[in-house]
């Protein structure tokens, strides 16, 4: 294979890696961001706006409860059959659960069979969305040459920052509706956009072949009977240390993207500032992973990963003071930096460190594992910094929390290896 043909190739795969995210975030924060915004009434409208909001991010939460099953379950099939297929399974559930979300009837037209198939669907969403980000890193990963697995991995967290520029962008025009439109039917445009994105990406990723790591693999006899298992016994530390990681990365994601547009709302600022911000967010994102990502393949993936949780931990305080200023350019420098600048330096980073920290054969239920029982904290995190600020009528506590949150990174980092240059095995 030629120079020029191996370009086009990872050229491809580093697309179907991407695409897939794309979907997979556009759901979730479509799902995030109606959570903050028009499920209470719609779904919740005999509750009190705090107590309806709480019940709408409880339905968020519960879609990461069962992502690390999703991971466990998707992980182990991606480990024994390849990843090619699993990833091709897991958008078609994603994209088809959002579509049907968009189409449910609220709680004004069936009662409380509404919030109970919301609820089903976000289960169902969540299953789906465990092992799909895991691949697709993965895949881009092992495509990758050794010295840039950082750069190329970094392209799949791309995904994630355009679909949060396109689920907060068609929410925003969507709001542009007169606002009883809106609420009757408006709302459900962003979820039904969702078949379109799936039906792109799974022309792009039936166009792919299996990884060549994996077909190493296979031909090697090296498929285990467990993947996760052997995960368990063999590489435990690593699982703990992804768990660990992940901490910093889902509070510096889910406090400026998701939690902070129910707190401006609450806080007497129109709904497009926060929207408006998120986008800018998810602008500097797009440029600065694959910045953040090549970084981490010159200076090492501990360096790039732990400054970004050290970075967050610093401006914590001062972004809910941004936050409070009553100022709109505050809130959008605050956002942006927070979720798109600091958040860069743990997404573009990660794809690379997660994959290189297992070895080949159960490298899938590792990262899935790990990244998604890590990710039911990026759940919670929602409906816990509402309840704070319910409790105490302040965002102090929800600034330690998340600092709090950061020190676990920062501890996961100090004790993980450098895998800059780390060879499969």
């Amino acid at each position: 294979m030629t120079d020029a043909d191996k370009e086009r190739r990872i050229r491809l795969v580093v697309t179907a890696s991407m695409i897939g995210t794309i979907i997979e975030w556009y759901d979730f924060f479509v799902y995030g961001t109606a959570a903050a915004l028009v499920f209470a009434p719609l779904f919740f409208s005999k509750a009190s706006p705090t107590v309806g909001t709480l019940a709408a991010f409880a339905t968020y939460a519960l879609g990461f409860a069962v992502r690390p099953i999703g991971g466990a379950v998707f992980g182990h099939l991606g480990d024994k059959l390849g990843r090619k297929a699993i990833l091709i399974t897991t958008l078609m559930v994603m994209g088809i659960t959002t579509t049907l979300i968009g189409m449910l009837p609220t709680y004004g037209q069936i009662g409380n069979l509404a919030p109970i198939l919301l609820l089903v669907l976000r289960l169902i969403q969540g299953f789906g969305a465990g092992a799909e980000f895991a691949g697709a890193a993965i895949l881009a990963v092992e495509f990758s040459p050794r010295d840039r697995r950082g750069f190329y991995g970094s392209w799949s967290q791309i995904g994630v920052a355009i679909g949060l520029a396109a689920a907060v962008g068609v929410f925003w025009m969507a709001q542009k509706l007169p606002e009883a439109q809106f609420m009757s039917w408006g709302w459900r445009i962003p979820f039904l956009m969702s078949s379109v994105v799936l039906l792109v990406g799974l022309w792009i990723r039936v166009r792919i072949g299996e990884s060549p790591v994996f077909e190493r693999i296979q031909a090697e006899n090296k498929v285990v009977r467990s993947p996760l298992i052997e995960v368990c016994r063999t590489q435990m530390k690593s699982l703990l240390l992804v768990v660990g990681m992940r901490f910093a990365d889902n509070a510096v994601l889910y406090i400026p993207v998701v939690f902070t547009l129910s707190y401006l709302k609450l806080h007497g600022y129109p709904s497009d500032v926060g929207l408006i911000a998120v986008f800018l967010a998810a602008a500097a994102q797009v440029i600065f992973i694959p910045i953040f990502g090549a970084l981490s393949d010159r200076v090492g993936r501990r360096a790039v990963y732990g400054g970004g949780a050290l970075a967050a931990a610093v401006v914590m305080i001062p972004y809910f003071w941004m936050m409070d200023s009553g100022n709109v350019w505050a809130v959008w420098f605050g956002i942006t930096l927070l979720g798109g600048f600091i958040y860069s330096a743990l997404a573009g980073s990660q794809p690379a460190f997660f994959s290189e920290l297992f070895q080949a054969h159960v490298r899938y239920s590792g990262v899935a594992g790990g990244r998604e029982f890590g990710a039911i904290i990026g759940g919670v995190i929602p409906l816990i910094a509402t309840a704070l600020i319910a409790t105490y009528a302040s965002a102090t506590p929800v600034a330690l929390l998340v600092i709090g949150m950061c020190l676990v990174t920062i501890i996961a980092v100090i004790l993980a290896p450098e895998t800059l240059g780390k060879e499969d095995s």
